[in-house]
């Protein structure tokens, strides 16, 4: 700590501005103001040149005017000289008061270049493009931009004026000066504009390619600008360049860079996954010898990099240990985000640990952890989550409030969402987006289009993707129709590939099949996959063999990777009965190495998660589980259940195919709920499946509702059912 004590004393005078000039040298400006005040001298122009110099750099505006008075006070301001009132306008704009700076600026009986400096760069600073720019076209009149004036401009102009503003530089040979050359890259590469995404990175490029002398900002910015650009493979062989061929070295904005563009790595041919793990190990190793690791950003990168690259998760917990003891909220979320996308369990089991460490969640690691209860079967740990963040004072924190919709709903309680929503004060776009989305979600159309009229802010395009959809789930043609047609004539909303999604969905699960095929012809831009794979789902329970050929074709050329084509294009052939068909699908499927996800269901009994593959062969009690669910299925029987067999997969007796849809892993997941359970008491039986539920397990969780007296909510891959009573919230329409 500096205090007025470290300072020297001998020739009065003398012995002021030393100690003046030590004080501002470490930093200390409110020890060189206390001096200031406290001395009987009069102070020269320069002293208080270089106390708002010091004033600017520390953003202290209070001082920076007292400092302006004192002198107004002390000498007439017609003597106040150009390079003081250059350095008043520098303090002003940069600790943000512009307007103030620009009336000193208009005031000025002189001016020199570092005059507009100092304005266009404050201008600059707090992202006012407009004036900026205004202000240089303004200086070209009287001056010739410097190195500084142009840098200053181009890190706050668009595109089309930094163009203009390059040309300049090149007729006046600054656009070799690397200090420009660094803000020209820059500016290429922010703009956010996807049409000339490729024009900003080559001309960013051009810059890099032909100047002559780089520093390590050039480097940085260029990698930055592939990197922010998705051009990761550039970025890579930008930074390989780098380390081979200069001598620049790298700093924390190299990795950072660097790290973020190995999390955008794709296998697409030119590097596999491997290569660029081997890569990212690399760079970790030159991290920890660097000590960059220790910086908590960097590992944050490192580890996000590392988990999208496939990295397993006990590797990555295992790095978790390593780092957690010096690790603040930030590292902690990092870890809990990765976690929350690929092992929700594991995500809310790092949270409990960072509250056991003391550390105090903020409301971003809540939105996170809330996003990991929404992928675990049951509500409690949203209720758990839901407790602290009441304990913590967010209670009105409408973000959060948004989050715990989405959680609650997608845990299968739509009336907890409701509650929630209900609650909050200030609802923005994302809460009513999200409540109507969980109605749809959970079979309750009426109830999305009640909020969607209800709206006290304007629609966007995802509220209408979410209303569409739940019209979808609902057969509501009619209504999904209008709603389409008001976006852009009521709305001005234009139509996106999600909306026509939505639409091909509607109009082919109700039949239409040949007016779902004329929507995708007339649409304005290529369908996608998502458009395909829902009109093959229309063919397949509508029995339009010839279209399902067409859209499967589709479907396979967009995402080749995909099973969903040919396994519905098998069942369509399983349906008609023409098995030799489904067969030859199924070959070609392992020929081309597509895999179908296997079927999966998961239930909570006590604290545990269980998991069940179709078949049973991931539980150890497999054996006392079919022999439950054989007996279930002879009650069921007597209460009219008949299974589905047209809908097995292979030529087999009907004693087989009973057999075979029996082993589905909803049903087994249901029958041990019911075995090892707790009473009806405690409520609905809650059942998570990663695949769309069939027609048969449907059929049977209906009866069973019925035979065991409590609602069973079921969570496919698309939306909620809630059985009770033998019926089925999605009135039989999914």
């Amino acid at each position: 700590m500096f205090h007025l004590r470290h300072l020297r004393f001998s020739p009065p005078y003398l012995n002021f501005h030393e100690n003046l000039k030590l004080c501002l040298t470490k930093g200390h400006l409110d020890e060189a103001l206390t001096l200031f005040y406290t001395s009987n001298f009069s102070h020269t122009q320069q002293t208080y040149a270089d106390l708002l110099h010091a004033c600017a750099r520390h953003g202290r505006l209070s001082q920076g005017q007292a400092l302006h008075h004192h002198m107004l006070k002390n000498h007439n301001p017609k003597d106040i000289n150009l390079y003081v009132t250059n350095h008043l306008i520098n303090m002003y704009a940069k600790c943000g008061s512009l307007k103030y700076a620009h009336k000193l600026f208009d005031e000025m009986r002189e001016r020199n270049i570092v005059s507009w400096t100092a304005l266009i760069s404050g201008y600059a600073q707090y992202g006012k493009c407009e004036e900026s720019c205004g202000m240089f076209s303004e200086m070209l009149a009287d001056f010739h931009p410097n190195e500084f004036v142009y840098a200053s401009v181009l890190t706050s102009c668009d595109r089309e004026f930094g163009k203009q503003v390059h040309g300049h530089a090149m007729k006046t040979c600054f656009d070799a000066y690397t200090y420009v050359a660094n803000a020209l890259i820059t500016m290429y590469s922010k703009n956010d504009d996807k049409v000339v995404c490729k024009d900003d990175t080559f001309e960013g490029w051009m810059v890099f390619k032909f100047l002559k002398f780089r520093n390590l900002v050039t480097w940085n910015s260029m990698i930055s600008a592939f990197q922010k650009r998705g051009k990761w493979k550039e970025a890579v062989n930008l930074f390989s360049m780098m380390r081979r061929d200069c001598s620049v070295g790298f700093d924390r904005a190299t990795l950072l860079s660097i790290f973020s563009s190995l999390s955008m790595v794709r296998d697409d041919g030119r590097y596999s996954i491997a290569e660029c793990l081997m890569f990212c190990s690399q760079v970790h190793c030159l991290a920890v010898k660097t000590w960059f690791i220790s910086e908590i950003e960097v590992i944050t990168a490192l580890i996000k990099a590392y988990a999208d690259l496939g990295v397993e998760v006990s590797d990555l917990y295992s790095l978790f240990l390593e780092t957690r003891g010096r690790g603040d909220i930030v590292l902690w979320t990092a870890f809990i985000t990765i976690f929350a996308e690929r092992v929700p369990e594991e995500s809310l089991r790092i949270f409990s640990e960072l509250c056991r460490e003391g550390l105090s969640p903020d409301r971003h690691t809540y939105s996170i952890v809330l996003k990991a209860c929404a992928g675990v079967v049951t509500n409690r740990p949203t209720l758990a989550v839901h407790s602290q963040i009441l304990k913590h004072g967010f209670e009105n924190d409408t973000v959060l409030a948004n989050a715990l919709i989405h959680a609650y709903g997608r845990s299968g309680s739509l009336i907890e969402s409701k509650k929630v929503f209900d609650a909050i004060l200030n609802k923005d776009i994302v809460s009513w987006n999200s409540i109507i989305k969980i109605y749809g979600l959970h079979g309750q159309p009426r109830d999305a289009l009640k909020c969607f009229a209800q709206m006290n802010v304007a629609p966007d395009a995802t509220t209408f993707v979410a209303i569409l959809s739940a019209c979808s789930h609902a057969g509501m043609v009619e209504e999904g129709t209008e709603i389409f047609e008001t976006m852009s004539k009521t709305y001005g909303i234009v139509h996106q590939l999600d909306h026509y999604a939505c639409m091909v969905d509607i109009l082919g699960r109700s039949g239409r099949i040949l007016d779902a095929r004329k929507l995708i012809n007339e649409m304005p831009m290529e369908p996608d996959s998502v458009i395909w794979s829902s009109m093959l789902a229309a063919c397949r329970k509508h029995g339009e063999t010839k279209l399902a050929e067409l859209a499967a074709t589709k479907l396979q050329d967009l995402d080749p990777k995909n099973s969903l084509g040919y396994v519905l294009m098998s069942n369509i052939h399983c349906s008609a009965g023409t098995f030799g068909e489904s067969v030859d699908i199924r070959n070609q499927m392992n020929g081309f190495g597509v895999k179908k996800d296997p079927g999966l269901s998961w239930t909570e009994i006590g604290n545990r998660v269980h998991e069940f593959a179709a078949g049973g062969v991931r539980h150890p009690q497999r054996e006392v589980i079919f022999a439950d669910l054989e007996e279930l299925v002879m009650e069921l029987k007597g209460l009219g259940y008949v299974a589905e067999t047209s809908l097995a997969m292979r030529d087999v007796e009907d004693e087989d195919k009973d057999r075979e849809l029996n082993h589905h892993s909803e049903k087994l997941a249901f029958v041990f709920a019911i075995k090892h359970g707790e009473s009806k008491s405690f409520g609905a039986i809650r059942i998570v499946k990663n695949i769309r539920i069939c027609v048969d397990c449907h059929n049977f969780m209906k009866f069973a509702s019925e035979l065991v007296g409590r609602e069973i909510i079921v969570r496919d891959s698309n939306r909620f059912h809630h059985f009770k009573d033998r019926l089925c919230s999605c009135n039989d329409y999914w």
